[in-house]
């Protein structure tokens, strides 16, 4: 237990010596984030008002410009050597980064929770249909405590003792049966002519799909800030993150379509088609999302507390488990969309203030509060909710991201303008 990375302080960069991270790292982690139950249930959204055709391109699109934006906001992890909220200080001033500290540590509770219902109601199912034994109540403390004990851990142990040592390829073999299994007992050019039955436009797909990746956002700098390089980290978080999101979406669309829709028809449509025991492998290897939104809950709450980030895991990981042991599974295709609405644009100022403004350089933290970063990061906010009512067809997460990245940059440069007059 040496190598409990956690202890870290997140407001302290991360010594060079112990940057460990390569390029195959960031991959193996990455590729295995994008991966899971809840990303084969976003790609099952698009279907049946997407043709299958459309759909794919919608998955291709929104995941390219997703994982650009995600792999690039790893490299200021890697740039400054701080954590994920810890990076956000220059932008907003040290008391205005508590506020995505706190929303963080909250929307990841959530998303812990999620993660541990979705494992619980999918391998319960499976047991049901294998063995006729239902225990709903076993397996959520069994994936809560496995997840619990990964994030306290921490993320190189996690990855060079679990991920790369097997979980990574227990996940490629549960992966590529499913995908086989696709191509070997359906038909995919009749599912390819179906056409789309509408209500949602290729921009809406679009925004649902580059939803996914910037709902990393607020974590992906707790990992990259262990890496050796940044072109390492952007190279492996980007390119394994794009492969398996484009995969694993498209699985789900296809999945989807022949089951007729609907997130329990999807799940019935993989079993049956003999992938009950890869999506038994994918049930596991989802403890690495419930890894990843305990451990960053931990980490982006220890920006806010004296505290070390190995208990506070185990705090959060008693509250994810707790809550999905209360709380019924529910869609969460809002609950991704209202993430975009608040991190996409918050990211737009962390991007512009780091690439733009600093230039990659570090800088001082703001003393209390940055107001053009908070302005920004409001204006945003505003633009992504007007968008969503006014022009829903188009998509809405992109255009805020860039209006709040504009808004500060031209905030700044006024400001620089006026100190100069």
């Amino acid at each position: 237990m040496a190598e409990l990375d956690v202890s870290y302080d997140p407001l302290t960069p991360v010594p060079q010596a112990r940057r460990v991270f390569a390029a195959a790292d960031a991959f193996s982690l990455w590729f295995s984030l994008g991966i899971g139950l809840l990303v084969l249930q976003a790609g099952a959204f698009l279907v049946p008002a997407l043709s299958l055709g459309a759909a794919l391109m919608a998955i291709v699109t929104g995941s390219v410009l997703g994982a650009l934006l995600l792999a690039a906001a790893g490299v200021v992890g890697a740039d400054t050597g701080l954590s994920a909220m810890g990076s956000l200080r220059p932008s907003l001033g040290a008391r205005g980064a508590a506020i995505p500290a706190v929303l963080n540590a909250v929307q990841l509770a959530g998303w812990g929770a999620f993660e541990i219902i979705a494992m619980r109601d999918s391998a319960d199912a499976l047991g049901k249909q294998t063995f006729g034994v239902s225990s709903p109540l076993l397996w959520t403390l069994l994936f809560g405590a496995l997840a619990t004990w990964l994030a306290m851990m921490g993320p190189v142990s996690f990855v060079r003792r679990f991920l790369r040592a097997w979980g990574l390829w227990l996940l490629l073999g549960g992966a590529g049966w499913l995908t086989w299994r696709l191509l070997a007992d359906h038909d995919l050019a009749a599912l390819m002519a179906r056409p789309g039955t509408g209500g949602m436009s290729f921009g809406a797909g679009v925004d649902l799909v580059v939803a996914m990746p910037l709902s990393w956002l607020p974590l992906i700098g707790d990992y990259t800030r262990f890496g050796r390089s940044p072109g390492g980290m952007f190279r492996g978080s980007g390119g394994g993150y794009l492969l398996a999101n484009i995969w694993f979406m498209s699985l789900g669309a296809a999945y989807a379509l022949l089951a007729g829709g609907g997130e329990s028809l999807l799940l019935t449509a993989l079993a049956a088609s003999g992938g009950g025991v890869a999506l038994l492998l994918i049930v596991i290897d989802e403890t690495d999302n419930t890894f990843a939104d305990i451990h960053s809950a931990a980490i982006s709450t220890a920006t806010l507390v004296k505290a070390r980030p190995a208990r506070l895991a185990l705090v959060f990981g008693v509250i994810c488990t707790a809550i999905a042991l209360l709380a019924p599974i529910a869609r969460y295709e809002n609950f991704l969309l209202l993430i975009g609405s608040v991190f996409a644009p918050l990211f737009g100022v962390l991007l512009a203030d780091h690439f733009v403004i600093r230039r990659r350089r570090a800088g001082p933290d703001a003393e209390s509060l940055n107001l053009p970063g908070l302005l920004a990061w409001t204006i945003g906010i505003a633009a992504y909710q007007a968008l969503s009512r006014l022009a829903p067809d188009t998509g809405a997460t992109l255009p805020a991201f860039a209006v709040s990245a504009v808004a500060y940059v031209g905030f700044r440069m006024a400001g620089r303008r006026k100190a100069y007059a």
